[in-house]
């Protein structure tokens, strides 16, 4: 915003009218997380001042509602909402956020610098302040080179631009412990630096720490987390659609410590941003643990603010943005009304029609023997966890002939290489439940190639290649049944106005459901292939440990076989 701030001075002491005075506010006090019953002024879009004495051009009286400061996420992929970053802005605005940390490593994966580019596009005219760290892991390891591999040159091209404020999130842990140069390089690029450090303690936290990282928001326990702030992180506390940490986290936090917590949604889809909302729903969830709601307040808005050095916003004050939200009360936390900037959310102008990102599907439809599973005996199996994104590294002694188990809920997974490589590799997974049916999508974090599980290898064929048909997509099979959402842009996103997305979600969900699965199914299906988190990864070269970080077998000898 260009904006002379001595043109403001004269309205901050009253000799001319402000542009809006909101009457009769509470307003929080985001420095001593308290409320004050009082007027806010602005003009020009920057809040001039605090005080009964001010008059503006426009007047609301708010008869008591609650004026706290815009919502700021502190980590999230937008891509994993599915929505292409005008139509999320749309959608998270009316939950009263009007600034999000954005890491687009999803999308830099599939396509490299075009894809960095093309979110950087989508923040024009947005009623959210979209701003991008760069993303610090593309690929997120030497093994998992997905569409594109982007080193320190290439990211320096964007240090400097508009919208760009950090270095994402830095995953490969073995190449910072290491002093790797490769990875030395990326961290020099800026002085803010966010971390993924699941699990890390001790010494090798300390070393994470000592090379740069400054953040995380991995954490599942109250220890983890309560260790990594006395080293000096900030901690970010995550809700997304299927990593719930609040109910863990939330008890560590402290007025002391509060102004090193904040929000994070990291990934979620839209049809929980729509109906449970966004950072807002954090605040609630907070909250319903035990949090005080001013405590909470800080965390969404302050905090978040302080720790990418945005003093530009994250309170009620002169000479900051005029970022806010009409609530009813602190506990309900119901949001009624969203400004940036001093302009209602619902006034930006809707987006023009969005441009799409084809033709990043390059593979065909496996065979049936492309897929098949040998072996008898001993078996690692990959375990879901409820509610996380963490693994469990099972083992069960069983023949690979006579997969799915569904007395064990031990059904096949198939990751398909969609660049062209013409590898697939195939393990096995319990958790998921289904019955009957697979399903498929060009999710899986953070190559994103073409993921799929199910009960017969006959509607896993057929998931994978309505996924390939639609050049991207998510798709249920269930015998003759087949629901597909496109994603039209990389494979990760849809160009559908968001209403049509969550339409097409609850599709999905119903189709799953039918096939007697747990709840999220594709999102717990999206981080499968996730080999910077323990304990047991799937990709397309076959089982991965998380933990020993190689390539391991399937069948194998086990100590402990169930």
């Amino acid at each position: 915003m260009t904006l002379s701030y001595a043109d403001l001075i004269p309205a901050a002491r009253g000799m001319e009218p402000a542009d809006v005075v909101f009457r009769n506010a509470e307003i929080f006090d985001a420095f001593s997380c308290t409320w004050e019953k009082s007027d806010l002024a602005i003009k020009s879009g920057i809040i001039i001042g605090i005080g009964r004495s001010y008059r503006g051009i426009r007047e609301r009286d708010l008869r008591g509602a609650h004026l706290v400061p815009g919502l700021i996420d502190a980590h999230v992929h937008i891509e994993s909402s599915l929505l292409v970053p005008p139509e999320y802005a749309r959608l998270v605005a009316s939950h009263g956020t009007t600034t999000v940390i954005a890491d687009p490593h999803e999308i830099a994966n599939v396509a490299g610098i075009r894809g960095i580019e093309y979110m950087l596009a989508g923040r024009t005219n947005a009623p959210v302040d979209i701003l991008y760290m760069l993303p610090s892991c593309v690929p997120a390891t030497p093994l998992d080179i997905g569409g594109a591999s982007l080193d320190a040159e290439a990211l320096a091209a964007f240090a400097g631009c508009e919208g760009i404020i950090g270095l994402g999130e830095m995953m490969n842990v073995p190449g910072v412990l290491a002093g790797t140069p490769a990875i030395l390089r990326k961290l020099a690029l800026s002085h803010i630096r966010d971390g993924h450090a699941p699990l890390l303690s001790g010494m090798d936290l300390n070393a994470y720490i000592l090379a740069g990282l400054q953040s995380d928001h991995e954490c599942t326990t109250r220890a983890e987390a309560e260790e990594k702030l006395r080293r000096g992180m900030y901690i970010f506390i995550r809700e997304g659609s299927t990593e719930k940490n609040i109910a863990a986290l939330i008890p560590m936090v402290t007025p002391e410590n509060v102004s090193r917590c904040s929000f994070s949604t990291d990934d979620c889809h839209a049809d929980l941003l729509a109906r449970e909302g966004h950072i807002d729903r954090c605040i609630r969830t907070a909250v319903n643990c035990g949090l005080e709601p001013e405590l909470a307040i800080r965390m969404a808005t302050l905090s978040a603010a302080e720790r990418f050095g945005l003093s530009d916003r994250g309170a009620l004050a002169p000479g900051r943005r005029a970022d806010l939200c009409i609530i009813d009360d602190p506990v309900s936390f119901t949001v009624k009304e969203t400004l940036r900037c001093g302009k209602p959310a619902a006034a930006y102008p809707a987006p023009a029609a969005t441009v799409s990102f084809p033709l990043t599907i390059r593979c065909t439809t496996p065979t049936r023997d492309q897929i098949r599973l040998d072996g008898n005996g001993p078996a690692r199996v990959i375990g879901l966890v409820p509610g996380q994104i963490i693994t469990d590294s099972l083992h069960f002694t069983l023949d690979a002939a006579a997969l799915p188990d569904r007395e064990r809920d031990l059904l096949k997974v198939v990751v398909c290489n969609r660049y062209g490589k013409r590898r697939i590799g195939a393990g096995i997974v319990h958790g998921f439940g289904f019955k009957g049916g697979a399903i498929a999508a060009s999710i899986s974090h953070d190559a994103h190639n073409i993921i799929a599980t199910g009960a017969e290898d006959a509607e896993i064929l057929a998931a994978i290649d309505a996924v390939i048909r639609a050049q991207g997509g998510m798709a249920a099979v269930n015998g003759p049944e087949v629901i597909v959402l496109p994603l039209d842009c990389a494979g990760l996103m849809s160009t559908l106005p968001a209403r049509e997305v969550v339409a097409r979600l609850d599709a999905l969900r119903e189709a799953t459901g039918k096939m007697g699965g747990i709840a999220e199914p594709f999102m717990y299906l999206s981080f499968l292939a996730l080999t910077v988190i323990p304990a047991l990864r799937i990709t397309d070269r076959g089982l991965f440990d998380g933990v020993a970080f190689r390539d391991v077998p399937v069948f194998g000898d086990e100590e402990n076989s169930d």
